[in-house]
C-alpha cells in the first residue's frame, strides 16, 4: 500500500492530500529516509511523522489489503514507539 494511503487509512492524517504535502516537505521518514507519497509500506517499517507540534515514531504492524471499507482499528495497523512534543516559542 502507498505511504499516503496508509497514513489516511490508519487515521494518522485526515486527508490523503495532507499526507502527500507532508511527504513532499520531508516531514515523513520511512526507515530513516525521506519518502515520496508512492513509497510502498510493509509491516515492520519504522515511520517518523513530524507534525507542527509533535514528532511521532511508529512501527507498521499490518497493512490493509485495500483502502476501501477498512474495518481494522488503527491500533491493529501500527504501534507508537515514541512521541514527543516540540516546544513552541512565544512570539
Amino acid at each position: 500500500m502507498r505511504l499516503d494511503l496508509f497514513l489516511k487509512t490508519s487515521r494518522l492524517v485526515k486527508r490523503r492530500a495532507i499526507a502527500q504535502e507532508m511527504c513532499d516537505a520531508g516531514r515523513i521518514l520511512v526507515n530513516g529516509a525521506p519518502s515520496k507519497p508512492a513509497k510502498a509500506v510493509k509491516p515492520g517499517d519504522a515511520l517518523r511523522l513530524s507534525y507542527a507540534s509533535r514528532i511521532i515514531d511508529i512501527e507498521v504492524l499490518a497493512v490493509p489489503a485495500s483502502s476501501k471499507n477498512v474495518k481494522a482499528l488503527p491500533e491493529e495497523l501500527y504501534r507508537v514507539t515514541d512521541e514527543r512534543r516540540i516546544p513552541q516559542e512565544d512570539v
